[in-house]
């Protein structure tokens, strides 16, 4: 199996697109939001893992210093280790642009070990609800109809070593 060699900038867009080959419950984020993305590359110069960075879904988490993970996507024979080799990049990079935390959500079935190994820690439950009923996005599917929205989320919280 090939190792991991080095992280990329990619665009968001072609971050999206490997979301929509490869990601196992997710779909692309909407409109390709988001405010950076990275790659990783095995020696052959495949892309084996995309992350995509962007604002906080959630209003109560948007600070200005506190980014969210909104895509982590890695092929099925990807090697051991990339999930957490892309939040390392991530954490490093938010750290040298002033950030204080970073947030993700895992579904309630994921084990975490990726989260754990890179030093997260759980910080919250956050149970399905209706809040997204008869609203369409701009692909013309609308949130309710997708079964993510139906499963327990956990949260995870990560406070960068420079943060007050």
């Amino acid at each position: 199996m090939a190792k991991i060699v080095f992280t990329q900038p990619i665009t968001i867009k072609t971050a999206n697109e490997f979301v929509k080959n490869y990601h196992r419950h997710h779909r692309p984020t909407a409109r390709n939001s988001g405010k950076w993305a990275l790659s990783a590359v095995d020696h052959n110069g495949n892309v084996v893992g995309v992350l995509i960075a962007g604002n906080p879904v959630s209003a109560t988490y948007m600070d200005g210093v506190t980014l969210e993970i909104t895509r982590l996507c890695v092929k099925p024979l990807a090697p051991k280790g990339t999930c957490s080799f892309l939040v390392a990049k991530c954490r490093k990079i938010w750290e040298i642009m002033g950030g204080q935390k970073i947030i993700t959500y895992t579904l309630d079935e994921e084990s975490g070990a990726s989260m754990r190994g890179a030093g997260w820690k759980p910080m919250g439950v956050v149970k399905p609800h209706n809040r997204w009923t008869d609203k369409t996005k701009a692909d013309g599917i609308e949130r309710a109809d997708l079964e993510i929205y139906s499963k327990v989320k956990i949260r995870w919280e990560h406070k960068l070593k420079d943060a007050c």
